[in-house]
């Protein structure tokens, strides 16, 4: 039994993630994690809210919330989403708990004892009526370069050029709008990322069996001049875990918070901390899956993310580790994805364009979602959401082939040999064919599922799928009762073995279904098919089953069209 340590990209807190968001990390990482379980392996699957920041700050302001109350709030929200989409996170944290508090702490501390942090005195914009600093991105202006009249201070989202915030024209603060602002100096803490380049370089070559995707980033962010920089890791802010060194106050950072790159990262640690304190375990429970030194040297460590995030986990957060000079478990495998675009453009959370998360459950299933999101992720390039392929997939894949074949053996199945699984004879040449075949097809599945090729294993799950609807049709166990019932009671009780079959190699991406299938077959074996031919005995005869409720209802062409019109705008609030 291997162990393995799972971790999603942590969504931030202010709002509903889109389906961009949803399959750029988190679902994946539940696919692989459920897959692990189901092999009978020890996973540990972590994912958290990423809570500080200006963002959170402006969030709760709109909402009309204390920023701590706003941020608890939305994590139940989100919470409740992830149980939604079926995420079988073993704990979901939060980024501003108290363990990430002590944990950034430490980390800080002990960096700041190996020489890897200094102080930096530098200027930045205070706006007088916010009374506060503010971040580059929270000043509007006039864009120098083609006078787009909303740029902000780090990029001019119209011409994409890169801007410094005394670089606009009429800059105004983003959060009031106020004119009245200054250029201050303010002192903060840098880490010392590029003394860690040569170590960082030898780390990426050794990840030999990394993603080109993955890679490619890393090794662009390390080479390229404006890559691999000392950083900031400190804010003038009030929401955020106060800067210390360890449990000891810092001089000269009162009032300082730690950016939120710096510690969001340190939470996929730290959620480890509270997933034991919840289940009522001892430190040492959660260290054995972090700390090399306590048992954690078995351990695969599998990171999930979108392109966006690749910087910060090959470089940034492993700097902080690989700089403490502790023995914490680095990332084994990064698996990063690219854009996930909508209907001709993009998702887009500020414009509210696309289909989030809260309303896809609204109107289907979560195993809808998961089937569509997953056979379609945006592995080696972007994908597009697209309502007819969305239509088509749904009705071809889950209705047409793994639906209909369920609702056509258990109904024949009960008009003619009642709801029990029958007798009848052996097999002949045609049933120990499809066994070749399907034995092939789990082998290559597998090996599919392990090496994280979430399509090519959502393409050999529904070949196997329509494997059994092939043999159906062949077998046409309809006719053959005519001239051969028990013939044909030996082909129906293959074919309800296959749903049982179905149920098990299913349950990663379509969970939901999955039960439905096992709970009709009136079974709680959901044991893996390391023998295909012993599993297609796994219901005996006189094994009693139910015909189900329709697993995949089909999608009109008048709620496709409905729901193209009405996710094409703005969302509300």
């Amino acid at each position: 039994m291997a162990r393995h340590l799972i971790t999603s990209a942590i969504p931030y807190i202010n709002g509903i993630k889109h389906l961009g968001n949803l399959v750029g990390s988190q679902l994946p990482a539940d696919l692989y994690a459920r897959y692990q379980r189901t092999r009978g392996h020890e996973v540990l699957f972590l994912c958290a809210t990423d809570e500080h920041g200006t963002p959170a700050e402006l969030a709760a302001a709109k909402a009309g919330e204390p920023v701590a109350e706003y941020c608890a709030r939305m994590h139940g929200v989100q919470t409740e989403i992830a149980k939604g989409f079926r995420l079988s996170f073993d704990h979901f944290g939060r980024s501003s708990s108290p363990q990430n508090h002590r944990l950034t702490q430490h980390f800080a501390g002990r960096l700041a004892e190996a020489g890897m942090i200094r102080e930096v005195v530098e200027k930045q914009v205070y706006s007088n009526a916010d009374k506060r600093f503010l971040p580059d991105r929270y000043i509007e202006g006039i864009c120098p370069n083609c006078g787009y009249d909303k740029a902000r201070g780090d990029q001019c989202e119209n011409c994409t050029k890169q801007l410094d915030p005394t670089d606009l024209i009429e800059p105004r603060s983003a959060i009031s709008g106020s004119t009245d602002l200054e250029v201050r100096e303010t002192k903060h803490l840098y880490l010392g990322q590029s003394g860690m380049r040569g170590r960082l370089n030898d780390w990426i070559d050794s990840k030999g069996d990394w993603p080109v995707l993955t890679t490619s980033i890393a090794r662009k962010w390390l080479n390229d001049g404006d890559g691999l920089q000392d950083r900031g890791i400190t804010r003038d802010l009030d929401w955020g875990i106060p800067v210390k060194k360890g449990a000891d106050d810092w001089p000269g950072m009162e009032g300082k918070v730690f950016y939120v790159w710096f510690d969001a990262p340190i939470e996929y640690i730290a959620c480890a901390g509270e997933w034991a304190e919840a289940q009522g375990l001892s430190e040492g429970e959660w260290e054995r899956w972090w700390r090399t030194d306590k048992g954690a040297d078995d351990v695969r460590y599998t990171q999930f993310m979108g392109k966006d995030n690749v910087p910060f986990h090959t470089l940034s957060f492993p700097a902080t580790i690989l700089g403490s000079g502790e023995d914490w478990k680095l990332v084994d495998y990064i698996k990063s994805f690219n854009y996930l675009n909508y209907d001709g453009g993009q998702f887009s959370t500020s414009q509210g364009r696309g289909v989030f998360m809260d309303q896809a459950l609204e109107i289907l299933p979560a195993d809808y979602w998961r089937w569509w999101l997953l056979s379609h992720a945006p592995e080696s390039s972007d994908s597009e959401f697209t309502w007819e392929n969305f239509q088509v997939s749904v009705n071809k894949d889950l209705a047409d082939v793994l639906g209909n074949f369920v609702s056509r053996v258990t109904k024949f199945c009960r008009s003619k040999f009642g709801e029990e699984v029958p007798g009848g004879g052996g097999f002949g040449a045609r049933e120990e064919a499809l066994i070749a075949t399907l034995t092939e097809r789990v082998r290559a599945y597998e090996g599919h599922m392990e090496a994280m090729e979430v399509r090519k294993s959502a393409q050999e799950l529904r070949a196997i799928w329509v494997a059994g609807n092939e043999y159906l049709q062949e077998a046409a166990p309809w006719s053959t009762f005519k001239e051969d019932p028990e013939a044909a009671a030996a082909q129906i009780r293959l074919a309800l073995n296959l749903i049982r079959l179905y149920a098990v190699l299913s349950a990663p991406f379509i969970p939901d279904a999955s039960e439905a299938m096992l709970a009709a077959m009136k079974t709680d074996d959901s044991g893996w098919p390391n023998d295909v031919a012993a599993a297609l005995g796994a219901l005996p005869e006189g094994h009693d089953f139910q015909v189900p409720e329709v697993l995949f209802a089909k999608i009109s062409d008048e709620g496709r069209e409905d729901w193209q019109e009405r996710f094409s705008g703005v969302r509300d609030g």
